[in-house]
């Protein structure tokens, strides 16, 4: 019809031309879409994994890399495995890898694991690199125990006979595919191995012992079943070396002696305050008892002063009170306490 139009000689209406350019603008954004496909089309083509043009377009329209889902649909084919573009598609807009999942699921036939399509995409989606998880379980992996990113070299544990005892471990796993969803991680597996061994050091009647026997360590860890609930399963525990360390236990003593010093230091320096607190009142006591002894003491004079005014006492009498004083002062002088003894009251005697 546009041929026509253009070979005749009559006017060419307007509307030819609009719908001249609309073909045309469509025929090139079609071709735009198809050539950077042709090449995809043409190796799904020869690899017989039965991707159409129309189905590659139809990946661009959604967003979907068709490079990705085409290379993985071929791998797929030529590997015997039925998987069909609309599942890897799916997986594609999910978030997930097609290429990494169709690459383990061809690692899992070849050495006869168990692994569906829709398991594989759980564990690729849950962020897990399923490739990896296939190779650990045809090669297991081995794990430093403790992890040396973690800035620890080695496990100390103290034996009961005081003596620090630092091991290294080497725990070999396998992937355990079924439970790798929800399963524990390396982590887990490090975490739950040193506990082990600081028990099993811990409950040791000597350092000797373990020294002597460390293949007892990883039997007893290796018993436990430290690999419930993880994504792997232990093979083996082997104790990679085995050393000496400080006396923990005379360490501890020296310090609890040291603090029972002290304690005791305190206490004595307590009693130490309290006894001459009370030194200080007894003193106050004596003083206050000197005091009245002085009292006391002058009122001797006055009473012998009121029984001469009544009558009751001579001058004879008075006399020889004076002299029995003076013997007494005399035969404390010849004893060698002179002046007499310092606690001794004197009486001051009134002048006549």
């Amino acid at each position: 019809m546009i041929a026509t139009i253009l070979a005749a000689d009559t006017p060419v209406p307007p509307g030819a031309w609009v719908m001249l350019a609309i073909l045309v603008v469509i025929g090139l954004v079609i071709m735009g879409m198809i050539l950077p496909l042709f090449g995809l089309w043409v190796q799904a083509l020869a690899a017989r994994a039965g991707v159409g043009i129309l189905a590659l377009v139809g990946m661009r329209l959604r967003k979907v890399n068709p490079s990705v889902i085409v290379l993985s649909r071929i791998q797929a084919v030529r590997a015997g495995l039925k998987l069909s573009t609309v599942e890897l598609e799916s997986h594609y807009l999910a978030g997930g890898r097609p290429v990494n999942v169709v690459r383990a699921l061809i690692a899992a036939n070849r050495a006869n694991i168990n692994l569906d399509w829709k398991l594989a995409t759980a564990i690729d989606l849950a962020g897990r690199d399923i490739l990896e998880a296939i190779q650990t379980s045809v090669n297991p992996k081995v794990i430093d125990c403790p992890n040396p990113a973690s800035g620890k070299v080695t496990i100390d544990a103290v034996a009961k006979d005081g003596i620090q005892v630092k091991v290294k471990a080497r725990v070999t796993v396998r992937t355990n595919i079924s439970r790798l969803v929800g399963g524990a991680t390396e982590e887990t597996i490090i975490a739950r191995v040193g506990e082990g061994i600081v028990t099993s050091i811990g409950s040791a009647e000597s350092y000797k012992t373990v020294l002597e026997n460390p293949d007892r360590i990883s039997k007893t860890v290796l018993q436990k079943g430290l690999d419930a609930g993880t994504a792997f399963e232990i093979l083996s525990i082997d104790i990679a070396d085995v050393d000496v360390g400080e006396n923990v236990g005379a360490k501890l003593q020296a310090d609890q002696a040291e603090a029972d010093k002290r304690r005791f230091q305190a206490e004595a320096e307590k009693r130490r305050a309290m006894a001459m607190a009370q030194e200080q009142e007894m003193k106050a006591k004596v003083q206050e008892n000197r005091a009245k002894v002085v009292l006391a003491e002058a009122e001797v004079p006055l009473a012998i002063a009121e029984a001469f005014r009544k009558g009751n006492l001579g001058i004879m009498d008075f006399y020889r009170l004076k002299n029995i004083q003076s013997d007494t002062r005399m035969r404390e002088s010849i004893a060698g306490e002179e002046g007499g003894r310092p606690d001794s009251p004197r009486s001051e005697q009134p002048r006549i």
